[in-house]
C-alpha cells in the first residue's frame, strides 16, 4: 500500500469509523458535507486515489460498495457467527431452558475451527472451572460432534441438568470433575449427554450481566449411560 497525504488519511478513517457506527460506508455526498468540500467531485477524486494506493476496493456500479483493505486481509480465515445460547452453570448443575440472546463472529482457523463445524457458545456462570482458568463471565464456545477425550472440558446435560465441568473417566464411569476443590465430582445416576466439547474461550473486561440468566437445552449430542450396578 502506498503512503497517504494527511487528507486522505482522514477520508479513510472517516470511511471507517461511518462503516463502524452506521453499518455502511459513506456515500460521496456524505463524505462531501462531512468535510465541507464545495462538490462531490473533491470527494470523489480523495476516494479514487484511497483506491489507486491500494486502501479502499469496490464493486462497480453497485452503491455504497467501498470495503477498506486491511493489509491482515492475506492472513484471515473464513469469519464464523456462533449464536450465544445464554449462561452455563460453572458450578452446581441447573436445569435450563434455550434462548438465544446473541452472536460472536471469531475466525475459525485461529481457533481450528471447521468453517462448517455446527457450534454454540454460552456464557459461564459459577466458579467452579477457575483452574482451568475459566471464570464468571467468560464466553466458551462449545463444538457439537466429537466424542470427549478424558480431560475436555464439556458441556453437559447429567441426569436432566445442565453444567460445564471437565469429562474424565474413573473407573471406567464417565463423570464430570470440578476444576475447584469446593465442588464435587458429578457421578451420572442414570445418563450423561454431552452436548459439545470446548473449543474455545473469548473474555472481556467486564461481564455483561444484561443477558438472560439461561442455556439452551440442545438435545443433539453423545448420550453415555451409566454402568448398570451389577448384583452378586
Amino acid at each position: 500500500m502506498e503512503s497517504l497525504t494527511s487528507r486522505q488519511q482522514e477520508i479513510l478513517d472517516f470511511i471507517r469509523s461511518h462503516q463502524s457506527e452506521q453499518g455502511v460506508v459513506p456515500t460521496l455526498r456524505e463524505i462531501a458535507r462531512h468535510f465541507e468540500f464545495r462538490s462531490m467531485t473533491a470527494a470523489a477524486d480523495h476516494v479514487r486515489a484511497l483506491r489507486r494506493k491500494g486502501h479502499l476496493a469496490h464493486s462497480p456500479r453497485l452503491a455504497r460498495s467501498h470495503r477498506i483493505i486491511s493489509p491482515l486481509d492475506s492472513l484471515r480465515h473464513p469469519a464464523l457467527d456462533i449464536p450465544i445460547l445464554g449462561t452455563i452453570a460453572a458450578g452446581l448443575a441447573e436445569l435450563r431452558e434455550q434462548e438465544a440472546v446473541g452472536c460472536v463472529t471469531v475466525d475459525a482457523g485461529t481457533l481450528g475451527i471447521r468453517p462448517r463445524a455446527s457450534v454454540f457458545a454460552l456464557r459461564v456462570r459459577g466458579d467452579s472451572m477457575i483452574g482451568r482458568h475459566i471464570l464468571d463471565g467468560d464466553v466458551v464456545i462449545i463444538e457439537q460432534g466429537p466424542r470427549p477425550l478424558s480431560g475436555d472440558v464439556v458441556a453437559a446435560l447429567i441426569d436432566g441438568e445442565s453444567t460445564l465441568k471437565t469429562f474424565v473417566i474413573v473407573n471406567g464411569q464417565p463423570c464430570l470433575r470440578a476444576e475447584n476443590p469446593n465442588y464435587p465430582t458429578l457421578i451420572p445416576a442414570e445418563e450423561m449427554v454431552i452436548q459439545g466439547v470446548m473449543v474455545g474461550l473469548l473474555r472481556r473486561g467486564q461481564a455483561d450481566s444484561s443477558l438472560p440468566q439461561t442455556w439452551p437445552a440442545v438435545r443433539r449430542g453423545v448420550t453415555l449411560k451409566a454402568p448398570t450396578q451389577r448384583t452378586k
